[in-house]
């Protein structure tokens, strides 16, 4: 599906997804896997990943969730009040799955920015962030890092808007086997970009010293695996990765 973006505008995208979601919803449905952000059943999970790194099971055909997002969604349901929470929320670049139910929370002054999605209430970089200081309770920045050239600068804003006491949650692909993150600015090519940092958008492969970089800037880190706590047949039914840990930020 990432490469659709490159031949349509991400606002057709998401409308048309929208307009085939009840019939994606009816074609799949059964009781193999389980979206937990909604309860929806399916006999099946579509394949997902970049080229050829495709992902089995990775992909609700009726929420458009991935396996990150249920992993989140789990977290933020199980091991915290975030949900129940009268909370002031930013949530960068949202991602459709959450956009919609975040929306319906009254209890939640829930803002969107992005630069460029149709979903976000303020246009702005990320780099450049035109809110007060220690404004928000909890930000969701969620696979969007590993896009910035100047990520010190983004962490720097997202700490700035982040109340003392706040929570970021700021999702990216990592690998834990690496303990240096990667990058090159060298490789201009979009191949072999794709090649060697999992996406031609993607300007570098973090490794654990990203928790490193993030309390360079003033945050206190810590990695969840909310894993430990679910049953192998949960794990299953609502097709999560099996080691990926959920990143948390305190200021």
């Amino acid at each position: 599906m990432k490469w659709m973006l490159r031949f349509f505008p991400r606002s057709f995208l998401i409308r048309m997804s929208l307009l085939f979601q009840p019939l994606l919803r009816m074609y799949f449905k059964g009781n193999r896997f389980t979206d937990p952000i909604d309860g929806s059943q399916y006999r099946k999970f579509l394949p997902y990943g970049y080229r050829k790194n495709l992902r089995p099971n990775a992909l609700c055909p009726g929420t458009l969730s991935l396996e990150r997002h249920r992993l989140l969604w789990l977290y933020m349901d199980r091991k915290t009040e975030f949900l129940s929470q009268k909370l002031r929320l930013l949530h960068v670049a949202p991602e459709q799955v959450f956009y919609h139910k975040f929306k319906q929370f009254e209890h939640w002054d829930y803002t969107t920015t992005d630069l460029h999605s149709p979903l976000a209430d303020v246009k702005a970089d990320i780099c450049n962030l035109p809110f007060q200081d220690d404004q928000y309770d909890l930000i969701l920045c969620n696979h969007v890092l590993e896009h910035i050239p100047d990520d010190l600068k983004a962490m720097r804003e997202l700490y700035r808007v982040l109340k003392k006491g706040g929570t970021l949650i700021a999702q990216v692909p990592l690998e834990e086997e690496r303990a240096k993150t990667f990058e090159d600015d060298s490789i201009t090519d979009a191949n072999e970009r794709t090649k060697v940092f999992g996406q031609y958008d993607h300007v570098r492969v973090y490794g654990l010293d990203y928790y490193h970089r993030m309390e360079s800037v003033g945050f206190s880190t810590e990695r969840i695996l909310i894993q430990k706590d679910l049953t192998p047949e949960e794990i299953i039914r609502f097709a999560l990765p099996l080691q990926e840990k959920i990143p948390l930020m305190r200021k």
